[in-house]
């Protein structure tokens, strides 16, 4: 008979997330990021502004 304390646990999702999440933020501080997420910002931002223009003046 084995003791089910002494078997490992499968992690939940909820641990798995906040595991997945530590680890990204640990490889972006290394600097492993690849675009600025202030890049991506703009980038969103330029889009927006694009369709808004469209809508507008069309």
């Amino acid at each position: 008979m084995t003791d089910p304390s002494s078997e490992p646990r499968k992690p939940s999702m909820v641990e798995r997330r906040k595991q997945k999440i530590a680890e990204e933020i640990a490889r972006n501080r290394r600097g492993e990021h690849r675009v600025p997420t202030w890049v991506l910002a703009l980038i969103l931002g330029v889009i927006l502004a694009g369709w808004v223009a469209l809508v507008v003046f069309s």
